[in-house]
């Protein structure tokens, strides 16, 4: 099966709880469909480059998957459709991802670039 990449941002009015439901119920689309949940990050709240929908701020989360693409088409009508959500984004990967996402990964990346001069 491919592997796929979402990236969503929730709105910033929502406690840490409701983001781990939102992001629990879309995991459950996955697995329900037969595919496996690689990672989930939640990148916690974060300012925003430009306001969306009156929103300066928002909860950054990762799911990273191996499933068909129907339980992925489905997971973005889900996005799609809850005011929740102020953006998403799939992407398909070719591999799976090893270790934290850069994101999470900003101690490891500042020992790399010292290494590396």
């Amino acid at each position: 099966m491919p592997y796929y990449e979402t990236v969503f941002i929730a709105r910033q009015d929502l406690s840490d709880t409701q983001v781990k439901d939102v992001t629990s119920a879309f995991e459950k689309i996955i697995t329900e469909a037969g595919g496996k949940i690689l990672k989930v990050e939640n990148w916690g709240l974060r300012t925003l480059a430009y306001r969306i929908n009156k929103n300066r701020r928002g909860h950054y989360v990762l799911i990273e998957s191996d499933t068909d693409s129907a339980p992925v088409l489905e997971v973005e009508r889900q996005m799609r459709l809850s005011e929740d959500i102020l953006r998403y984004m799939t992407i398909k990967l070719d591999a799976p991802t090893e270790g934290p996402s850069a994101i999470m990964d900003k101690a490891g990346r500042d020992t790399d670039e010292k290494d590396a001069a």
